[in-house]
């Protein structure tokens, strides 16, 4: 269903219809969320020192972060009713992610507290044009205890799309859930998406990135990934990734990204790869691939781009564009968010949107 503008502060109160026994809020509709993202949830703290190395930083920015998080937020800020399942600990950061959360719309209802954990953290620091060192904070994470159970709660079969991604996919109890998570989505014909989200650091051994992501297409309609993570998604021979710096988010890897592409559709329907400046390709398997160019904009900082590019294309999905329509509200929002610095709190909203294509439109 196609809807202008974005969606603004707390959720309604729910209530349930008795005839249907469906989820309903204060206004009469359905509180039911279209979207469900699962996994990691964070405070970002970012540096707001452009060009200086985190020794010589004195300002630090908190934001809302994590890839399923900065997914839920953006598609709610275009006007998806979406939830994110995540966990937080007994913590001050838990408090603030909750918070932020409401703020933005985004149903926590599935969001629990793991005692004896710590919700995760970010730190960062922008050395512009292309240097964005980030040391993730996730030892004993709270997101990563995520198991089956808490599956329980989630009305995953009465969504319309379900996001997930794979970093989530390298440590149990997290990883079972998800593989769990997309059965029962696939099943019940709710659109699974995977954002690839190749974080090397967080792999014991980067080529279980790829047995992991092998693993769970089969129940996936929708893999996302740079060309870097559809070449990770592959990976068999570790000499073929050169990571020069341990906190830099996009090592360098080799392969054939034709081949690997076409390897990975052969498992799942569409194959959209992110390319950066230039946009985008959506590969749908038996069709010739489609080209979406993007947006000339000066980078700020990439950090939260591929999650506000996601967002869009689900919700372009979600309302019924076609793939090229959808492809290109996700490269505007993608384009949006690197003028900034931030993920989640600087996604755009429908009207900044609307806004920013008619400039680029009248520019051309």
């Amino acid at each position: 269903m196609t809807r202008d503008g974005a969606l603004q502060g707390h959720p309604c109160p729910e209530t349930t219809d008795p005839e249907s026994g469906t989820a309903m809020n204060s206004a009469g509709t359905s509180d039911l969320p279209e979207l469900i993202t699962i996994g990691r949830s964070s405070i970002d703290l970012y540096s707001q020192d452009l060009g200086k190395a985190l020794p010589e930083v004195r300002r630090l920015g908190a934001y809302l972060g994590g890839s399923p998080l900065n997914i839920a937020v953006g598609a709610s800020r275009l006007g998806v009713r979406a939830a994110l399942v995540s966990a937080v600990g007994e913590d001050q950061v838990g408090d603030f992610i909750l918070a932020g959360l409401a703020r933005e719309g985004v149903q926590t209802r599935f969001v629990t507290r793991k005692p004896g954990a710590r919700t995760s953290a970010v730190l960062l620091a922008i050395l512009p044009p292309d240097r964005f060192p980030i040391t993730f904070y996730r030892d004993n994470a709270a997101d990563v205890q995520i198991g089956i159970d808490d599956l329980n709660a989630v009305s995953i079969e009465r969504a319309r799309a379900l996001v997930v991604n794979g970093t989530a996919l390298a440590l149990d109890p997290l990883r079972s859930a998800i593989f769990l998570a997309c059965e029962r989505a696939r099943s019940a014909g709710v659109t699974v998406y995977l954002d690839l989200d190749f974080r090397a650091n967080q792999w014991h051994d980067v080529r279980a990135f790829g047995v992991n992501v092998r693993a769970l297409l089969s129940s996936v309609d929708v893999v996302i990934g740079t060309e870097e993570e559809i070449n990770a998604a592959l990976l068999t021979d570790p000499a073929d990734i050169t990571i020069t710096h341990g906190q830099v988010t996009a090592p360098a890897i080799r392969g054939d990204l034709e081949r690997n592409t076409q390897a990975l559709l052969a498992r799942a329907p569409v194959v959209v790869v992110k390319e950066g400046a230039r946009g985008c390709t959506v590969h749908r398997r038996g069709q010739t691939p489609l080209s979406v160019p993007g947006f000339p904009v000066e980078v700020v900082s990439v950090l939260g781009a591929g999650d506000a590019f996601a967002a869009g294309l689900v919700t372009g999905q979600l309302r019924g564009l076609s793939w090229a329509e959808s492809a290109r509200l996700g490269n505007a929002c993608g384009a949006i968010v690197v003028t900034r610095i931030g993920c989640a709190d600087f996604t755009p909203t429908q009207a900044e949107v609307d806004a920013f294509m008619s400039a680029q439109a009248g520019q051309a």
